[in-house]
């Protein structure tokens, strides 16, 4: 009794991915380590955020969240 054998499909690549991304997964990130970057240089202007009554709620509220 001989076993089945499995031949690659006709539509198969014949090696390598070709995966394409959207746009925003490769925008997020950038978009992402810029903001800390600017943070990291310049820390006043995080400061100065914050003090502003409706950042802080959201900061308040994240912070909130992260607790549990």
């Amino acid at each position: 009794m001989s076993a089945p054998i499995h031949t690659r499909p006709p539509h198969a690549t014949r090696g390598g991915v070709d995966i394409r991304l959207p746009w925003w997964a490769l925008a997020l990130p950038v978009l992402a380590f810029v903001a800390l970057l600017l943070l990291i240089l310049n820390p006043a202007d995080a400061h100065a955020a914050a003090e502003q009554p409706a950042i802080s709620h959201l900061l308040e509220r994240l912070e909130q969240l992260a607790a549990r």
